[in-house]
């Protein structure tokens, strides 16, 4: 109904053109006395005739409706001209939609443009301040003191965040690169465990590794990237007690700490680009790594599992610690 009130206000002036010219006609038959029944049946014949030209008319537009319709919910990226139409107006609108996608096509080179060169400006100042973090690194271990090992912690944080961020720009990316090979997966755990050996220390946390022999079809680059997350949640978010790094039979390594833990009602959300969390927003408040929970993280880490089809669950209890378990031969990422 609405659709044929559209079409009726449209074509409002033929439709009073149309009466105005039959009141003509029967206005000059009756001055010329034509007879009553002539005129009633040329009024009636010049009405079915409307009726038959409208009635055509509302079955065409209708159809030309439905296809518009049609094409809007199916709408793609590809340029297309207005479907079955004609007239002044209809070119006037086909020209309007041509302009609108080469303002479209403009805009999305120059983004692509932009992109490009931001992604290259990034990348190349990652790799150019990891130079400087390894001098500096050399040089606090030259001494052992409490105020190198503390120095040392927050460079070892600083690398991890450069880390992140070359992840974070790599993710984006269109470009796949993946180099997936079998590995040793006791070989990549231990290699993480070995780099994060000295954080565990300077926190004095304990720290436990039960091994297996398992051997996986995975990118080593990507999967180290992950664990090392993980790892680095753990560290930051536990002040007592330790953490526990798991490696199953079945593929399955389990980052187990005994930290703060995540609110029920925040486990669902932890994977969310930015989302913190209530403990998040404490330890950044007044936590002594204050300031430096950002949410990406964890969103990273989802990143990620989804790129090397794997899994990726949660487990967690305010106070008593979290979980996490990555399922190398689990294709979806759940919070549990």
């Amino acid at each position: 109904m609405k659709f044929f009130a559209e079409f009726l206000k449209d074509r409002v002036y033929p439709i009073l053109w149309g009466c105005a010219v039959v009141l003509i006609c029967w206005l000059i038959f009756w001055l010329h006395n034509v007879p009553f029944d002539s005129l009633i049946y040329s009024v009636l014949l010049c009405f079915a005739v409307g009726v038959f030209l409208l009635t055509f008319d509302f079955i065409r537009e209708y159809r030309r409706h439905r296809a518009r319709l049609r094409s809007i919910r199916s709408a793609s990226y590809e340029r297309t001209d207005l479907i079955d139409e004609y007239g002044v107006a209809a070119t006037d609108y086909s020209d309007l939609v041509q302009a609108l996608w080469k303002r479209i096509e403009d805009l999305e080179d120059q983004r692509f443009t932009e992109r490009r060169e931001a992604k290259d400006y990034y990348t190349t100042w990652v790799h150019q301040i990891k130079t400087p973090l390894a001098v500096m690194q050399m040089l606090v271990k030259s001494e052992d003191t409490e105020q190198s090992r503390a120095i040392a912690a927050e460079l070892f944080r600083t690398e991890s965040y450069v880390d992140m961020a070359l992840g974070y720009i790599r993710l984006g990316s269109d470009a796949s690169d993946l180099a997936v090979r079998e590995c040793d997966l006791d070989e990549l755990v231990r290699a993480s465990i070995r780099r994060f050996a000295p954080q565990f220390i300077a926190r004095k946390l304990a720290f436990s590794y039960e091994p297996c022999k398992v051997r996986v079809v995975t990118d080593d680059k990507w999967f180290t990237f992950l664990l090392e997350q993980l790892l680095s949640n753990a560290v930051k978010y536990t002040y007592e007690g330790g953490v526990t790094v798991t490696l199953t039979e079945d593929a399955k390594v389990i980052v187990r700490d005994t930290g703060i833990g995540i609110a029920p009602e925040d486990v669902p959300r932890i994977f969310e680009k930015g989302f913190t969390g209530f403990n998040g927003r404490l330890v950044s408040a007044g936590g002594t790594d204050g300031g430096r929970a950002t949410g990406l993280g964890l969103y990273l880490c989802k990143r990620v599992a989804h790129k090397l089809n794997i899994g990726l669950s949660v487990e967690s209890e305010v106070g008593r610690g979290t979980a996490f378990t990555i399922d190398m031969r689990k294709e979806e990422i759940v919070a549990e």
